[in-house]
């Protein structure tokens, strides 16, 4: 009888958890340290309800965060919140990404490797003699 009433009291410190954004990007896995989620989130690169904030910022479940990853935007809503940084497949369960989100990056990831195409690659790499003409005209 008592257990029940511990796995009440657990859900209850769950839901009750009070967790920085900074620490709950760093659990969910979407920066590798916390410090670098701070620098994000003060750099304006992560939107808290679709607004800037701080990295002290409580989070709460059902709340929408849009964060830069890379060259990437993912908008993402909070389901579960936790302090610790667990495993990949457990940090996956505490978000759910949009399908807008999902599909904006399917289409810029399907461009990003069509314009690769097009660039133009060298056969191999300019020797001494080629490297110095290029800089005269860059220069020039």
């Amino acid at each position: 009888m008592s257990k029940k009433s511990n796995s009440n009291k657990d859900s209850d410190l769950i839901d009750n958890l009070k967790v920085r954004l900074d620490k709950w990007l760093w659990a969910a896995r979407f920066y590798k340290t916390r410090a670098i989620a701070r620098e994000m989130v003060q750099g304006g690169k992560v939107h808290y309800n679709g607004q800037r904030t701080k990295a002290s910022k409580i989070v709460e479940v059902g709340a929408v965060v849009k964060l830069a990853q890379g060259v990437d935007e993912k908008m993402v809503t909070i389901i579960k919140v936790l302090e610790k940084r667990q495993s990949a497949p457990i940090a996956q369960t505490l978000y759910q990404e949009s399908d807008a989100s999902i599909a904006k990056r399917e289409e810029n990831s399907i461009a990003r490797k069509n314009n690769s195409f097009f660039a133009p690659h060298p056969d191999k790499k300019p020797d001494k003699k080629q490297r110095r003409e290029l800089l005269k005209m860059k220069l020039s």
